[in-house]
């Protein structure tokens, strides 16, 4: 029997398609589910709707649901058709009426909303972990690697002189951008909608500050209308925030699948991490790195998968919100795992040496010869003529001046105020807050 039934149910078909996946995707939600009512209850005892007794009793067996659910000893029933009723459920046949007492001064909406936001305040996290993982490694490769040249592209065609030093450092200045866009997630995201009930308060005398502190949330969403309005907008913040992680992951493994292409030869991988043909013996594939520009090619069409699913709704809950986990909630490990296997890849890629010796690439430092001619004292539209009438001619000789251009902008790396930059985005996360706030809730 569902927890709002009072006789006669719905159909099995119109359970099992309301239903849907939401028993998988709650799954993903269980311990916060319990983070939520372990606070919940603390304020009803505050308030006078739970007596100390009931307060022990209930806080004692949801941290043992809360370590079953750790271990991976809990599921939802068959028949049971949400987190929230099979936790309800179990404590009621545990406890007996005390049970049923939890739900006092909240709806499954805003049950359901303080579940998501805690569920993504922890997975902003171990993303934020996981980017800061790979930029460490980028800027260690960027500082390994800042005096190998290879050529640098515009337009697909050969154009000025670039280093592997600016090629990882530029990857690593994206994350700290991507690491700032999180962080606005995470800030919107950190924000407590329990005690909105179903988007319209209660007539009980809740006190919401409370469980905003004993959550570890910055804030809470004062009007508990917008409380429910924020369900489906956060997701879409939070997806934004992803897709630009996204972005920087597909570009940079376009950019390993060309170089490790055998026209450009420009890096290689042990043959472990590559793959190979069924009638072509000599192939090694970057099967890993074009897996992951797919996939991170998908996550950015995420943000605009959820707007469809919530442009055209009217303020209130919608059972159209439900869906939104099915979409989110995967993308979500399947960007940590793309965020693993490309530093999985740089961690063990190879450079090769004097890739500017070969005479294809000679044209590279015409710019070079340009401003000599800049600092003998020439106007610079005369000296690109005359350089251009050189190439054109078959006069162009340069010396590959690569002591003089590493005195440019190639020697400047710029990392160490990329590592401020992402030094500076990681602090502005109140982690340590939260972290303190849940361990002391399950201590």
């Amino acid at each position: 029997m569902k927890i709002w039934q009072k006789d006669k149910g719905a159909l099995k078909e119109i359970t099992d398609f309301t239903t849907g996946k939401d028993g998988e995707m709650d799954l993903y939600l269980a311990r916060f589910d319990v983070l939520g009512s372990l606070a919940h209850i603390q304020m009803l005892e505050s308030v006078g709707l739970l007596e100390k007794e009931e307060l022990k009793t209930l806080s004692a067996e949801l941290k043992i649901i809360y370590k079953e659910i750790t271990s991976g000893n809990f599921k939802i029933e068959e028949g049971v058709e949400d987190i929230h009723s099979q936790v309800e459920a179990i404590l009621t046949q545990r406890l007996g009426d005390v049970g049923k007492k939890i739900h006092s001064g909240r709806s499954r909406n805003d049950q359901v909303l303080v579940d998501i936001k805690l569920y993504l305040r922890y997975e902003i996290q171990e993303l934020v972990n996981e980017v800061k993982v790979l930029f460490d490694l980028l800027i260690t490769k960027s500082k390994e690697h800042k005096d190998k040249l290879f050529p640098g592209y515009t337009h697909l065609q050969l154009a000025m002189p670039s280093s592997f030093g600016l090629w990882f450092g530029a990857y690593a200045e994206s994350l700290v951008d991507d690491v700032i866009t999180l962080q606005a997630a995470y800030r919107i995201t950190n924000k407590n909608p329990l005690g909105s009930a179903a988007g319209y308060g209660s007539s009980f005398p809740l006190n919401r500050t409370l469980t905003t502190s004993l959550l570890g949330f910055d804030d809470l969403n004062y009007n508990v209308v917008y409380a429910q309005m924020g369900r489906g907008k956060t997701e879409k913040i939070v997806a934004s925030a992803m897709g630009n992680v996204a972005a920087t992951l597909a570009k940079l493994s376009m950019d390993a699948t060309l170089f490790l292409n055998q026209n450009f030869g420009f890096i290689s991988f042990p043959d472990e991490l590559t793959t190979g043909s069924s009638i072509m013996p000599h192939k090694k594939n970057p099967d890993v790195f074009e897996l992951v520009r797919a996939k991170c090619n998908t996550l950015q069409a995420l943000p605009n998968e959820l707007a469809l699913m919530t442009t055209n709704l009217p303020s209130g809950y919608h059972r159209d919100l439900q869906l939104l986990k099915e979409k989110l909630f995967p993308a979500i490990l399947t960007l940590k795992d793309c965020l693993r296997m490309v530093g999985l890849m740089l961690s063990n890629i190879t450079v090769k040496e004097n890739i500017l010796a070969d005479d294809k690439y000679r044209f590279l430092f015409s710019v070079e010869e340009v401003n000599k001619l800049v600092l003998q004292g020439m106007p610079f539209r005369d000296a690109y003529k005359q350089i251009g009438f050189d190439i054109e001619k078959g006069n162009y000789h340069p010396e590959k001046s690569v002591n003089h251009t590493h005195e440019g902008s190639i020697g400047n790396l710029g990392n160490e105020h990329i590592q401020r930059m992402m030094n500076e985005a990681m602090n502005a996360f109140s982690f340590h807050k939260t972290e303190e706030a849940i361990h002391h809730l399950v201590k």
